[in-house]
């Protein structure tokens, strides 16, 4: 570290003290001259004192160099006084150190810009607060949306929405929340999302914001359009037979040239039994149409949920036995797969009658098939209950896919369409999801609550 000068020079040192000392016994010894014993007394700890600090000089030296480094000061070069001494080689320590860790400095605050340039360019919005509500980090993307550009405390946010603060503390890391705004009269129905990680000894909370009230607003355009076409299509089934059938009814009861009603007279008992036929229709169109709106009601309303503890075990074993005529009859084999253990908080009737509507599916759907089997399994997922209805049967179109949750969509002759429309409901009462998935051979239906 140092070169062979600071030892001689040490060397020299100690050599003059101990020559100096060995003077100063002589003298007192042989030569006890006041002035000479004075002289020699005085120059010892003169010559003690510069040797400590010769030697304290290379401590100096690394304080210096640490403290300077502790404080973040990376900038500092180490050149000595500028000639060539004892301590050249703690220089060039110093100096290369100084430049590592420049250079790191440099690479740190390079790559530092870098993610900052990505947050900030990113059009989700990013907010990061600690658990005491002091925010770290407010992207561009969130200023843009919350139309603030400056956010120091979580609880500012308190000004959009009573709560919004703790709401977004008590969001689950990794769970998805649709949270409503209204910002200079302006909706916003934000997706957020939740992460947590640890800087240091402090947990970080990240949320992103995203404004999906455009998507919404378009795939609720989309399902009213659906939904329309259906209701049209069933209603134009009821409306146009009864309508073409009055007009008849009416030519029956006018003449064909004046259109003055005709006498009793000149009706005939075939006029009579036509007229009580065709009455006959429109009762039965217009009882159908009365079942359609009950059934649309019964899709629009539904009773608020019950909670209770379910065993799904015992609930696919009872689904089962309730099918077990038709099960043997169509020779259908059926698998079940749930722990005895594995319970669900909901509502039993509610959850019932999706199964039985989703079984009843898979019973229709392996209809033909040459082994027909239908397999129910449950399992606790990530604390999500995760239950599924497959059937080897010949799947589901791409065209059936896009409309198969929609009120009154049927493939079936003589279906209501209202099964599975009424399945997704309920299974969103209970805060779950359902969805399918469909090829030659094989469809699932999955529920996850």
């Amino acid at each position: 570290m140092v070169s062979r000068r600071y030892y001689l020079n040490i060397s020299v040192r100690i050599i003059l003290m101990m020559v100096t000392c060995i003077l100063f016994a002589l003298a007192v010894f042989r030569l006890p001259n006041p002035s000479i014993l004075t002289l020699l007394g005085l120059l010892i700890p003169i010559q003690a004192y510069f040797l400590i600090r010769y030697l304290n000089s290379i401590n100096r030296k690394l304080e210096q160099f640490f403290i300077m480094h502790l404080s973040g000061d990376v900038t500092t070069s180490f050149t000595g006084s500028g000639r060539k001494d004892e301590f050249e080689g703690l220089y060039s320590y110093f100096r290369r150190v100084n430049d590592k860790l420049e250079s790191s400095r440099v690479e740190s605050e390079i790559r530092n810009n870098y993610f900052k340039t990505i947050v900030d360019h990113t059009s989700t919005g990013l907010i990061s607060f600690t658990m005491e509500g002091r925010v770290e980090l407010f992207n561009d993307a969130a200023r843009k949306i919350f139309r603030i550009n400056v956010l120091r405390t979580l609880e500012k946010l308190d000004l959009f929405k009573e709560g919004f603060s703790d709401t977004l503390k008590a969001l689950k890391p990794g769970e998805s929340q649709l949270i409503n705004l209204i910002i200079d009269d302006d909706l916003l129905q934000l997706s957020t999302r939740k992460a947590i990680f640890r800087t240091g000894t402090i947990d970080l909370h990240l949320v992103s914001f995203q404004n999906i009230k455009s998507e919404l607003e378009q795939q609720e355009i989309e399902s009213w359009q659906k939904l329309i076409r259906v209701l049209t299509h069933e209603i134009m089934n009821s409306i146009t037979p009864i309508i073409t059938l009055v007009a008849t009814l009416t030519r029956i009861f006018r003449h064909k040239e004046t259109g003055i009603l005709k006498s009793l007279g000149e009706l005939t008992d075939q006029n009579l039994e036509k007229t009580m036929r065709g009455l006959d229709i429109i009762e039965n169109r217009g009882n159908g149409l009365v079942h359609f709106v009950r059934n649309y009601r019964s899709v629009a309303i539904l009773p608020k949920p019950e909670f209770q503890i379910l065993n799904l075990n015992d609930m696919f074993t009872r689904i089962n036995e309730l099918h077990e005529d038709i099960l043997k009859e169509k020779n259908i084999m059926v698998t079940i797969e749930c722990p005895h253990s594995l319970h669900l908080q909901a509502d039993g009737k509610l959850i019932d009658q999706v199964l039985i509507n989703l079984f009843k599916n898979a019973i229709e759907a392996v209809n033909g098939i040459l082994v027909p089997r239908i397999r129910m399994t449950a399992e606790n997922t990530d604390n999500q209950v995760v239950i599924e209805v497959e059937d080897n049967g010949a799947g589901i179109t791409d065209y059936a896919m896009q409309h198969i949750f929609v009120p009154f969509f049927t493939t079936k002759e003589g279906g209501s369409g209202i099964g599975l429309s009424l399945s997704k409901q309920i299974i969103r009462l209970h805060g779950g999801t359902i969805s399918v998935q469909s090829s030659p051979g094989k469809t699932v239906f999955t529920i996850k609550i």
